[in-house]
Formats: C-alpha cells, sequence, structure tokens
C-alpha cells in the first residue's frame, strides 16, 4: 500500500487509508500517539516525533502522564482517542503497568489483553495500529558498567510477541533507546534527563526526557517506523524542523 496513488477512473481521489479506503486527496493523514508520560509531548519522544513530520501530517497526542494501558482505558481516554478517527495509532505502554502503582498495576496477562484490545479497537475503525516497546528507564547495571538491565524487558518482549502473532506493524523503541543509551554513556544520558528533588537533593529521572532527549529518541522512533510502516516514509523528513520562536 502507498500513501499516495492516482487513481485511472479520477483525479479527485488520491489518497489511500490505512484500511485501502479511498478518500479525498486534501486529507491529511491523521496519527494519534497513545501511551503515558515517555510518549507525551512534555517528558517524553511525542514533541520531537512531530517535528520529524511533514505539513501532509495532522499528529494528534493523546497520551498521559502516569497512565498504565488498563487506567488509559478505564479513564475513557482510549474511547477519546478512537473518536479522533486517525488513520495510524502509535501505541506505547508499560512503565505504569508495573508493581507498585496502585489504580495501575497490572499482571502480565492483563497486560497482553490490554494491548490486544488496542489493536484490535482499532482496526475496528478501520485504522492502523503500530505497537511501540516502551522507552527503557535508565537503570544501569551495577555487575557490567556501561550496560543497561531495564525493568521494562519483559512488556517490551510480549509486545513484540504481540505484533508478530497480530501482524502488526512493530516500533522497537526499547531495543533501540538501550542502544543509544549504551552508545552514550551514563554521563552523557545525564544531560537529557530531567532533575527532581529526592528527600531534599536533587537527583536525576531517568524515565522521563529532557531537552535534546525529544528528538534522539523520536529520531529512533521515526527510523524505526520507515521499516516498519514503509507508505509513511515520504510523510517522515531526514531531520526535525527547527522550531520557531515567536515574539514575547
Amino acid at each position: 500500500m502507498t500513501i499516495l496513488c492516482t487513481l485511472a477512473f479520477s483525479g479527485s481521489f488520491t489518497r489511500l487509508r490505512a484500511t485501502d479506503a479511498v478518500v479525498p486527496e486534501n486529507h491529511k493523514i491523521k496519527i494519534v500517539l497513545v501511551g503515558d508520560s515517555t510518549v507525551n509531548d512534555a517528558g517524553g519522544w511525542g514533541s520531537g516525533f512531530k517535528r520529524f513530520l511533514t505539513g501532509n501530517v495532522e499528529c494528534i497526542n493523546t497520551a498521559m502522564n502516569g497512565r498504565s494501558s488498563m487506567s488509559f482505558m478505564k479513564e475513557g481516554r482510549w474511547t477519546n482517542a478512537l473518536a479522533l478517527k486517525g488513520d495510524y495509532y502509535l501505541i506505547q505502554f508499560g512503565h505504569n503497568n508495573e508493581p507498585g502503582k496502585p489504580g495501575r498495576s497490572t499482571d502480565m496477562p492483563t497486560y497482553v489483553s490490554d494491548m490486544r484490545k488496542y489493536v484490535a479497537d482499532a482496526r475496528a475503525i478501520g485504522a492502523k495500529p503500530v505497537l511501540v516497546t516502551p522507552l527503557t528507564r535508565r537503570q544501569w547495571d551495577r555487575e557490567h558498567p556501561g550496560k543497561i538491565k531495564s525493568s521494562l524487558e519483559p512488556y517490551a518482549a510480549e509486545v513484540r510477541k504481540i505484533a508478530a502473532e497480530e501482524n502488526v506493524p512493530l516500533v522497537d523503541l526499547h531495543a533501540r533507546s538501550i542502544e543509544i543509551c549504551e552508545l552514550l554513556g551514563k554521563e552523557k544520558c545525564l544531560e537529557f534527563s530531567p532533575v527532581k528533588k529526592v528527600d531534599g537533593t536533587n537527583s536525576f529521572d531517568g524515565t522521563h526526557l529532557t531537552g535534546s532527549g525529544h528528538i534522539l529518541f523520536a529520531r529512533a522512533v521515526v527510523g524505526e517506523l520507515r521499516k516498519a510502516v514503509p507508505e509513511l516514509s515520504p510523510l517522515l523528513q531526514a531531520e526535525p524542523t527547527t522550531l520557531k520562536i515567536e515574539a514575547q
């Protein structure tokens, strides 16, 4: 399937949606981002991702801080996201499914069931789901200096299985983000790690992103997306657009 095609019987319809339904040529492809704080525009890769898109794409980020695959649905956020009638849904959860988060944590079977439901529901409205493995936590392995031992690997492994079994495009951000962090090293990773207060002392947040981190990991998402959903390649720029600074 290609994003743009010319139909011999009509010049007024040229763009193909994820479902192969013909839509008007002035239709913008709509990408909806779904997930937690590591996806949203403030502390995740979402804001960076938008800067890699051409003007022919509308991207709406519905990701919300502190949500798990379960709580995002229970709060009606998934229903609202589906109501946007996106062409593509990039879906990433896992961080808040981990133990110790009341009202959000789930066991693994529930997580798997939730992720399969996201896939089924997106397909039911004629959209194309794309599963994204969770951005790694920057948890450095004490026994193997320079290596990350991410607590999120079990969740990433399940998403990979679902993608294979359901024939869903996969963006393996978990694997790519570990590669990036290990290549940079711990000290360099601190440059895009937010500072937080712990017992009155400054500490680095190894989960969320700031500064260059937004672009760094969005670039990884874009690279994986080119391979997983090749029809989107014409809409993905090689370099991010420069942010315009408005006069105060």
